[in-house]
C-alpha cells in the first residue's frame, strides 16, 4: 500500500471522529437507558477489527479501491458531522432518552433514521475496500450489521414508547440507515 493510501484513511477516520469528540458525547442527565444496545456497540467494533486482520500493509488496492474508499470516507464523514450536529445534546453513545428528549426529524435525520449508524457503516466500506481481504471484509460487514440492526432496534423500541404515534408515522415515512432497505 503506498503512504497516500494510509493517509487517506487516517484523514478519514480522524475527520469521522472529530464531530463526535466536539460534543463530548453527552452522557448524563438520561432518564431511560437500554443496555442491550452494547451489545450491538460491541459487534460494530468486532466487525471494524476484522478488517485490520491479516497483512493489510502489503495489500495494493487497485485504483478504482481508492476512488471508491475516498468516496465512501466522505460520505462517512459527511454524515457523522451533520448527524451529530442535527442530534446535538441528543447524542449518546448506547441507547439512552432524556426527559426533554425531542423527536430529531432535520438534517440527514429527514432521509434516514440513524444517519450516525449509515456514517459508521460507510467507515467501515470504505476501509475494507483499501485494506480487506474478500473474506474478512465479507465477516466485518455481516458481523457490523448485525450489531448496527441490534443498535437500531433498542433505539427504535425506545423512541416508539416515548414518542409514540409521532415516531411510528416517522419511522414508516424514513428508512433506518440505509436508503431505500426498510
Amino acid at each position: 500500500m503506498r503512504s497516500y493510501q494510509y493517509l487517506l484513511l487516517v484523514i478519514g477516520w480522524v475527520a469521522w471522529l472529530v464531530p463526535f469528540v466536539m460534543t463530548g458525547w453527552h452522557g448524563s442527565s438520561t432518564t431511560v437507558r437500554d443496555s442491550r444496545s452494547r451489545w450491538g456497540i460491541i459487534m460494530q467494533m468486532v466487525g471494524y477489527s476484522v478488517l485490520w486482520q491479516g497483512r493489510f500493509w502489503l495489500r495494493r488496492p487497485a485504483e478504482w479501491q481508492v476512488w471508491l474508499s475516498a468516496a465512501l470516507l466522505a460520505m462517512a464523514v459527511l454524515l457523522s458531522w451533520t448527524g451529530a450536529r442535527a442530534l446535538g445534546q441528543h447524542l449518546r453513545f448506547e441507547a439512552a432518552l432524556r426527559t426533554d428528549h425531542k423527536l430529531v426529524q432535520a438534517g440527514p435525520y429527514r432521509f434516514i433514521r440513524h444517519p450516525i449508524y449509515a456514517s459508521m457503516l460507510c467507515l467501515l466500506l470504505g476501509t475494507g475496500v483499501m485494506i480487506a481481504r474478500p473474506l474478512l471484509f465479507a465477516i466485518a460487514v455481516v458481523v457490523f450489521i448485525a450489531g448496527t440492526e441490534i443498535r437500531v432496534r433498542t433505539e427504535d423500541r425506545l423512541l416508539a414508547e416515548h414518542f409514540g404515534p409521532d415516531f411510528v408515522a416517522y419511522r414508516r415515512r424514513v428508512r433506518a440507515y440505509i436508503p431505500l432497505v426498510r
